[in-house]
């Protein structure tokens, strides 16, 4: 019923995932919110320069090429096509696309569409704005001191506080998202370890990558990030289906619960990740205005997509978590 009290996490995963719900819409993620994916084919570009480099390390010409939470299949798609120009023409390359909706029409049938990750990947499995979607229960401490849960009415947004946080929740705000005080809120990250977790666990050798809104346990937010997005816009998150539903990612706890013994995972901004893989906002040289106009003026548009991909504030604050094996 639509005035049912709901802890947060069942609510999101019914309004996300459900008959009907958010992420089974024909529009697809695009439709609301613009990703890096979709600011620019640099991206997609960088991906496919990462997946070059990760074969190399590996030492084979045929890899996996896993994306969690692919949305309509846009970043795998511009992989595909950037491959040549990022040096891996020639490379053979298993593409999954692991997504809950269905499988959008005209895609390139070299991308299986899955519901799970392949059991074995040997080769990049990249997650882009994948955790954040990933439903988790929110706490709120209370006059008193107690966290408790926050229950949610579908229909309009109301929320109530419920009963304490106790067992593995408890644990998991103890490490990491200790209280801030009463009034203030956290969302309860354990749902994106476990699944995090269970993706790297597929990789048999390779990188895995996280791309996310991100914090670390030293500069949480005290309120919480839990928020909506509908048409481009930022909304009040209402869990009745017509909106996203999305909070930041505590990453760092994700790298714990899915790091590989004697591989030490890595935490970075996307400004330093994309600044690895050649992505950078620089403007080309003046001289290149008269010596070639028209790849003067490409440049300048490709400088203009790096620097909004990388910009302090923006999409360049975004987490990178990154996992080897083998």
């Amino acid at each position: 019923m639509t005035d049912e009290w709901r802890g947060w996490q069942v609510a999101a995963e019914t309004a996300l995932y459900g008959d009907g719900g958010f992420y089974r819409s024909p529009e697809g993620p695009a439709g609301h919110f613009r990703t890096s994916v979709h600011a620019s084919p640099l991206f997609a570009s960088a991906v496919a320069r990462l997946l070059v480099g990760t074969a190399h390390e590996l030492g084979t010409g045929s890899v996996d090429l896993v994306d969690v939470g692919a949305g309509r299949g846009e970043l795998l798609t511009g992989v595909l096509a950037a491959l040549p120009a990022a040096g891996g023409d020639g490379l053979a390359v298993r593409a999954y696309a692991v997504e809950r909706a269905g499988r959008p029409p005209g895609l390139d049938p070299r991308i299986e569409w899955c519901a799970e990750p392949p059991p074995r990947t040997y080769g990049l499995l990249f997650a882009n704005e994948w955790l954040d979607n990933v439903p988790t229960e929110v706490a709120e401490t209370g006059p008193d001191g107690v966290d408790r849960y926050v229950l949610v009415r579908a229909q309009d947004g109301t929320e109530r506080l419920g009963e304490p946080v106790t067992g593995a929740d408890a644990e998991w705000l103890r490490r990491w998202w200790p209280s801030a005080g009463p009034g203030g809120r956290a969302e309860i990250g354990r749902p994106r370890d476990e699944a995090w977790a269970r993706a790297v666990s597929t990789v048999a050798g390779g990188l895995a990558v996280a791309v996310d809104y991100a914090h670390v346990r030293d500069a949480r937010p005290p309120f919480g990030t839990l928020t909506g997005f509908r048409g481009g816009r930022e909304v009040r998150p209402v869990p009745d289906g017509s909106c996203d539903l999305t909070s930041h990612v505590a990453l760092d706890a994700c790298a714990a619960a899915g790091s590989f013994a004697g591989a030490p995972p890595e935490l970075l901004s996307q400004r330093e990740a994309l600044h690895r893989l050649g992505v950078s906002g620089g403007r080309p040289p003046l001289a290149l205005a008269s010596a070639d106009p028209a790849g003067y003026v490409r440049a300048l548009a490709s400088a203009g997509e790096a620097a909004e991909l990388t910009a302090r504030g923006g999409l360049g604050d975004f987490g990178w978590l990154m996992q080897r094996r083998g």
